[in-house]
């Protein structure tokens, strides 16, 4: 059976389950790959409108298997420690970049412990959904480092500097309650209906223009980094061209007016 289960709604609405519960979800070499592969895959899948990231069994993912994770196959044995080291991190690096990157808005729902690079594949996601048993925990201090995968770059921009200074410093949980109120988590939920609030999430994003949610996702993020207001308008003006050029955003203003579901077509 596969380390990642996919799972599609006929709306578009994409599921990828770690499937690793006897190691809560840890990732494996091979692990990276695949969901490296998934993620690419989306990036051009115009079926696909909602990406929902979540785990299974007690365990959202609790990082890198340290036990067992197997080597990387894309690193040369020959180099020596500190250069297979680099290699490796980069290629693990590319998971919150093409989380970013892809079309679809990611939804995380997070499920026990987001622990490691689980905590950096929350923090990547566009939107979290935490369980009321879920936490998050800067375990990579159990590696002798403290922060990977972007994290502290997209941590004080969830919740502020000094609560991100806190959290990758001393590594303490952040249980679900305090993931919602800091704004680490969008809301946190009770843990049999994380995946039906999930869901519900996803069918709200569905019901608007594929292009304009793609354009939104992609402003949102870019915007991070623009160093004035007017780039930022600048970005969104030419969005806003693309997406009302569609015939989508036609379909969804008449749909609006007829109250009625729009019936998108990529078109």
């Amino acid at each position: 059976m596969s380390d990642i289960l996919q799972e599609r709604t006929p709306n578009g609405v994409v599921t990828l389950t770690l499937n690793r519960p006897d190691a809560l979800n840890a990732f494996s070499f091979a692990m990276y790959e695949e969901l490296i592969a998934l993620l690419e895959g989306l990036r051009h899948d115009a079926s696909a409108r909602v990406l929902i990231l979540t785990g299974a069994g007690r365990a959202f993912c609790a990082g890198h298997d340290l036990r067992g994770g197997g080597t990387a196959p894309w690193v040369d044995p020959a180099l020596g420690k500190p250069y297979a080291a680099k290699h490796s991190i980069t290629r693990i690096a590319q998971i919150p970049l093409l989380m970013r990157a892809i079309p679809q808005p990611v939804i995380a729902a997070v499920n026990g412990a987001a622990a490691g690079l689980g905590f950096a594949f929350a923090l990547a996601a566009d939107m979290c959904l935490v369980g009321r048993s879920g936490k998050f925990v800067n375990s990579i201090h159990n590696a002798g480092t403290g922060h990977e995968l972007g994290m502290s770059w997209m941590l004080p921009r969830a919740i502020g500097t000094q609560r991100a200074a806190e959290i990758l410093l001393t590594s303490r949980p952040v249980l679900a309650d305090e993931a919602e109120r800091i704004g680490l988590a969008l809301r946190a939920v009770d843990d049999d209906k994380l995946l039906a609030e999930a869901h519900s999430l996803a069918e709200a994003v569905c019901a608007n223009v594929p292009l304009g949610v793609w354009l939104t996702k992609q402003s949102l993020w870019l915007n991070q980094g623009v160093a004035s207001l007017e780039a930022a308008c600048e970005i969104e003006a030419r969005a806003v061209f693309m997406a009302q050029a569609t015939q989508d955003a036609a379909e969804k203003r008449k749909s609006f007016f007829e109250k009625r579901p729009p019936r998108f077509g990529n078109l």
